[in-house]
């Protein structure tokens, strides 16, 4: 009889362990202990990860030996990803190492290329000596037949590799929830590509287009009917719900431009590459190895200073600017030599809004500046030039023989110039209180809320070409340096259009404690000797005290 509350003993603890192991496998919590709560997933990230019903895995290429900062970066990975899969178990992940059966990496490497993946070429201090080595910064998120590339390492003109991997893992988020939003979610919005105001061709535009079309439809649009059926072509634009406008060299029409207000106000987003004055590097490559840069009228003049802005016909000369690239000698002697060129200035971020977040710096060539009007529209400058610009008017003549003169530092002091502006809220019609060009049957005055980016530089969009093929959009291939441009344009639509906040993961702030290898070395004998001593010191401490503790009680 003395054993039934033993069993009974046992049976209720067979429960408990039964019901917690139960509550355990359906109940979702863990804790945070971070200060920048680096592992707190975004509301945005959950609803995706919500939507996640089907397996899907992550291939990490983030294995193998390397440094410690990119250790880090797999680390940080790792536990993204890990936190993914435990807020749904349909998240699963591998970490590959593509040179661990050996074999040549330069062949490896190039398969890596021709997939679109670049793998990332470091320079490895070990025991005194430097050497290379190549990793591979890449996932791939794997759904059914479909298949999203992921890169997980940000490109940053010269920063340390401490650097680059802080840039990498505050985005650590955003790019994995990104790749997945692009696996499970169909497109459904249709952005306009305007053609026939001489805009830049598809060939220098294709990278761009490429990348967007992940995300949404894209379609040519021409205002060209809007004589013929005014009513007809509005229509048929507000279908789209996002207008491209990539460096129009043509003068609008008024019966354009009330299109494109009235579509502005009935809820369309709009991206204008738009610039007032007419100049091409490719110009200077002459006999006299010069070229006038001069005014170029779009008539566009009241429809931005309508909406609160205006785009001025002068040109940006900014001391922190992007290299021109001049050849020297002939045939195989043939070298190519960067040289100051301020008419490309490298802009800097004003804040830390979603779009420009954590982006390298976007190069521009000769961009306009960009003035800011009262009224009761939202504005935020997004980019602007250097606080050392000076601002120059048109017509200018400019020459290749500026690379070899030095600039007087003391013009240089018209301070930051507006280069991208990004306009938010109500807007009013161009054509209020003014004769209409044509009659609409719906005419508005006042629009619903909107968004629009004006961008002071065409070129921000023009990819480079090699043998007729277009290259990667940034991407200075003389140099090897990657621009913050593709960057930059596929945050703005993806702002101008995102419904879903991912956008807002961009402005996640994580900052990772790096060890300071210099003082570390300076120090090292210093905590050598504390880390041999220390502990012999306290152990002495110890016995000293327990004898004379000892002895105290029991002499006593």
């Amino acid at each position: 009889m003395k054993q039934w509350p033993n069993l009974k003993s046992i049976l209720i603890l067979l429960a408990v362990i039964v019901a917690v192991n139960f509550v355990a496998s359906e109940v979702y919590f863990r804790f945070d202990l971070t200060q920048d709560k680096r592992y707190s997933l975004s509301p945005a990230a959950k609803d995706i990860l919500d939507d996640v019903d089907e397996p899907i895995v992550f291939d990490v290429f983030l294995e193998g030996s390397f440094s410690s900062e990119f250790r880090r970066l797999q680390n940080e990975t790792r536990q993204m990803l890990e936190e993914f899969s435990a807020y749904n178990r349909n998240i699963k992940f591998n970490f590959i190492d593509p040179l661990e059966e050996g074999g040549d990496a330069n062949a490896i490497a190039e398969e890596f290329y021709k997939l679109g993946m670049t793998p990332a070429r470091l320079n490895v201090m070990e025991n005194g000596r430097s050497s290379e080595s190549i990793i591979f910064p890449w996932a791939i998120a794997n759904y059914g037949n479909e298949t999203v590339k992921i890169p997980l390492l940000k490109n940053q003109i010269g920063a340390s590799d401490e650097e680059r991997v802080n840039a990498s893992v505050q985005q650590l988020e955003y790019v994995l929830a990104n790749g997945l939003s692009k696996l499970i979610y169909p497109r459904e919005k249709k952005i306009a590509v305007m053609r026939g105001n001489g805009e830049l061709p598809d060939a220098r535009i294709a990278d761009f287009i490429r990348t967007i079309q992940e995300y949404y439809f894209m379609a040519p649009f021409t205002l060209d009917s809007v004589e013929l059926k005014p009513q007809k072509t509005l229509e048929d634009l507000k279908e789209y719900d996002l207008v491209i406008d990539p460096k129009p060299s043509q003068a609008f029409t008024e019966q354009e431009k009330y299109v494109l207000d009235q579509y502005l106000l009935n809820g369309g987003k709009m991206l204008w590459l738009a610039e007032m004055t007419s100049m091409e590097t490719d110009s200077l490559f002459n006999e006299n190895g010069s070229a006038v840069a001069l005014y170029r009228d779009l008539n566009l003049g009241d429809y931005f200073f309508s909406y609160g802005l205006r785009i001025n016909p002068a040109l940006v000369n900014d001391l922190y600017s992007a290299p021109i690239i001049l050849a020297s000698g002939s045939g195989n002697n043939t070298r190519f030599n960067p040289y100051p060129w301020f008419y490309s200035p490298l802009t800097s971020s004003p804040n830390d809004h979603p779009i420009i977040n954590n982006i390298e710096a976007v190069k521009f060539e000769y961009a306009n500046p960009i003035d800011t009007l009262a009224n009761d529209i939202k504005k935020t400058v997004l980019l602007s030039s250097s606080p050392q610009s000076k601002v120059e008017g048109v017509p200018l003549q400019i020459s290749l023989e500026m690379v070899s003169k030095k600039p007087d530092l003391e013009t240089y002091n018209a301070g930051e110039q507006p280069l991208a502006v990004l306009l938010e809220g109500k807007f009013t019609s161009v054509y209020k209180n003014r004769v209409k060009p044509f009659e609409l049957k719906s005419h508005i005055d006042t629009g619903k809320p909107s968004k629009m980016l004006v961008v002071s530089d065409g070129d921000v969009i023009k990819n480079d070409l090699q043998q007729g093929q277009p290259l990667e959009l940034g991407f200075e291939r003389y140099t090897g340096n990657t621009y913050g441009n593709k960057e930059f344009l596929l945050n703005a639509v993806n702002y101008l259009l995102d419904d879903t906040g991912l956008i807002n993961i961009r402005s996640k702030e994580i900052n990772l404690a790096f060890l300071d290898k210099e003082k570390a070395a300076s120090e090292r004998q210093k905590w050598q000797i504390t880390n041999l001593a220390g502990p012999l010191v306290l152990l002495l401490i110890f016995g000293i005290s327990f004898y004379y503790y000892r002895r105290w009680k029991y002499v006593k």
